[in-house]
């Protein structure tokens, strides 16, 4: 609920209501984006110190694929979805890596079913159900 979330939140929702407000969305759009690289190069910076190890599997375009879709899985905008998402994301590889079936389509499988029954993804899905929920009649 801070000032600079809620000029994010105009820019997202309508960038030209934000212009017209007099808001500087590009440096707004410019301090968000070095506020995300900061944090995901801090993040990679530290798996590396604690694993002690800097594999090249961190760097593929696969990799990226995969942040993407456990962030859907789990659900955008909330904080602990992108958690939820990656702790499922990595369970069912562990547990599918012992069968014999093909990772990849039965995560892609799992995906295509939780994007068509969960459209805010997992934790979303939970929030806006226990809001409606709350709501007094």
């Amino acid at each position: 609920h801070s000032p600079f979330g809620q000029v994010l939140k105009a820019i997202r929702e309508n960038e030209p209501r934000a212009v017209s407000l007099g808001y500087r969305t590009d440096r707004y759009k410019l301090v968000a984006f070095v506020l995300s690289a900061s944090l995901a190069g801090l993040a990679g910076g530290t798996k590396a110190l604690v694993f002690q190890l800097a594999s090249l599997t961190d760097v593929t375009w696969q990799m990226s694929g995969e942040v993407v879709l456990m962030t859907l899985l789990g659900g955008m905008g909330t904080l602990f979805g992108p958690v939820v998402g990656a702790g499922l994301v990595v369970t069912l590889e562990s547990y599918l890596a012992s069968t014999s079936l093909p990772v990849p389509v039965v995560i892609g499988c799992i995906f295509v079913v939780c994007v068509l029954l969960f459209r805010r993804g997992i934790v979303g899905e939970i929030v806006a159900r226990s809001a409606r929920g709350r709501k007094p009649s």
